[in-house]
């Protein structure tokens, strides 16, 4: 499948299933909501989840979009960078959180101080997913 096509049909949707890893090899699935900045998918995830742990371990995942509506998928295989863990409000790592936060919502935070915090106090990162290729089904 033309990743392009791909990412442009993936680029119309938010949510998907980023499916990643484990220690002993078995996959881990999680529900995620993501953006699509630059050709790279934008993902929120918090320090000490399963997920975070296994991308730290092995950078290889699967983007898994669908549309039930019209029987169509895309999974992506890529390779993920993680930013580091929001450890202040007025971190680089919070202004890509507030950046993500305003492109899957459509409009800004009615409180961004109170949002900054949450991110440092959940511990919450980014991650940049870098599809390398595409399989799937798109219909009309």
């Amino acid at each position: 499948m033309d990743i392009e096509q791909a990412t442009a049909w993936a680029a119309e949707r938010t949510l998907g299933v980023l499916i990643t890893i484990r220690s002993d090899g078995r996959p881990q699935s999680s529900d995620i909501v993501y953006d699509l900045d630059d050709g790279k998918f934008v993902i929120s995830v918090i320090e000490g989840r399963a997920k975070t742990a296994n991308l730290r371990r092995d950078p290889r995942a699967v983007l898994h979009v669908s549309d039930g509506a019209s029987w169509s998928y895309v999974s992506f295989d890529g390779t993920v960078e993680l930013l580091p863990t929001a450890a202040g409000p007025d971190d680089a790592t919070c202004d890509a959180l507030v950046r993500y936060y305003e492109r899957v919502s459509g409009g800004p935070h009615p409180d961004w101080d109170e949002y900054r915090r949450a991110m440092v106090d959940e511990r919450r990162l980014v991650v940049r997913f870098t599809p390398k290729a595409a399989t799937g089904m798109l219909r009309a």
